[in-house]
């Protein structure tokens, strides 16, 4: 009997409750403006769809250290909520009011029942196995006709430190591009929040930012906390679904990212149809998938896969439509007309929805680590 094969997994997908935790360090003497602001959000806040409750908490030790928590249905309808224009705007009056933030998200897993308590949603059905990294991907678009310019620049920068402390680092940034569209995909060894506000201070990274500024479609101004909030905000693209099996690789992995055009308000359905095929492709020893972390914003999807063979050798578990009625489920699911139960249907939509990788690139103890896959040079 083949033992099961030990693999890394997490989940935005399973629908189980979700426990929200922000961390606010305040300014001195903005302790009441916290407290006002806070009044005013919280009624509208209960009025979103999946909230269940919140608390406001101040330190009994220290009394500039506060925190948030909330409890959510799902962590869809939480990233729903927390991606939104609405959101930004709802808690903008508390960003006047500290120093530092930090968001923790939680499914749970056991729970104390209160008696006679009625209790909304599913808990998480079993822990998960991790590997200390954070998933976190953003996207946005530039002009039309300037997307080769755009590569150039992107591709050609100075990777920063990769140290940002004792715990926290950056791992991988892969970036690639699907017409005018940019998905840049981060590893984060840590915390993801410390990793990004490093990166995003160092002077080759500045520089680049700035040469991308003018082929935007939508203006930013990353030296206004308020523009900088609003662009981080509406270019989030969250890691929804994560699986890699555990296992040596001898060849190289190559990474792809595969955009897919979903239906409208079938995004979810999709990205669950992908996280249930690459789970099956992780418990399989003979898989060529060695993992894959889905990303999800309303219906923008896009699907980063590790692959043990070549692209072209296993084209339908590339896709993640390998299997019996996969090809024609996820099809259903596609804005567009593509018979992926076909050979010629499947390798059209690789040519079409395969993102050009513009770079790859790792932390010199993961290279150092070995299976560096093939793409263009760090």
């Amino acid at each position: 009997m083949t033992p099961p094969v030990e693999k890394v997994s997490q989940s935005a997908l399973d629908g189980s409750r979700t426990r929200v935790v922000l961390l606010l360090e305040v300014e001195d003497g903005a302790e009441q403006r916290l407290l006002e602001a806070y009044d005013q959000m919280c009624n509208r806040v209960a009025a979103v769809p999946g909230h269940i409750s919140d608390q406001l908490c101040q330190s009994i030790e220290n009394p500039s250290q506060w925190l948030i928590t909330s409890e959510w249905e799902s962590a869809l309808t939480f990233l729903a909520w927390v991606d939104s224009p609405a959101h930004l705007e709802m808690v903008e009056p508390l960003h006047g009011c500290v120093r530092d933030t930090r968001s923790l998200r939680f499914g749970v897993l056991r729970e104390t029942r209160v008696r006679g308590g009625a209790r909304t949603g599913d808990l998480q059905s079993a822990p998960r196995i991790g590997d200390g990294v954070v998933r976190h991907a953003i996207t946005f678009t530039v002009k039309p006709g300037s997307e080769a310019k755009v590569a150039e620049i992107l591709a050609g920068y100075t990777s920063p430190q990769a140290r940002v402390d004792d715990t926290t680092s950056l791992r991988r940034t892969s970036l690639f591009m699907h017409g005018n569209r940019v998905v840049r995909a981060v590893e984060v060894r840590g915390e993801l929040v410390k990793a990004l506000r490093h990166v995003a201070v160092q002077p080759e990274v500045r520089a680049v930012e700035e040469a991308i500024n003018p082929y935007l479609e939508v203006d930013r101004d990353l030296s206004d906390p308020h523009s900088a909030r609003e662009f981080f905000a509406r270019a989030a693209l969250p890691a929804v679904h994560h699986v890699a099996a555990r296992r040596e690789s001898v060849e190289p992995l190559r990474r792809h990212a595969l955009f897919y055009p979903a239906k409208d308000g079938c995004g979810q359905a999709l990205a669950r149809l992908l996280a249930r095929q690459d789970e099956s492709a992780s418990d399989d020893p003979a898989s060529p998938v060695a993992g894959s972390t889905v990303f999800l914003r309303e219906d923008l999807v896009v699907r980063l896969v590790d692959l043990r063979v070549p692209l072209e050798e296993a084209p339908l578990a590339a896709v993640a439509a390998a299997g019996p009625h996969k090809a024609g489920t996820l099809g259903r699911l596609l804005d567009e007309t593509v018979n992926l139960a076909d050979e010629q249907g499947i390798k059209r939509f690789l040519a079409d929805h395969d993102m050009r990788m513009v770079t790859d690139r790792r932390a010199p103890e993961d290279e150092a680590a070995g299976h560096r896959q093939p793409g263009p040079p760090h």
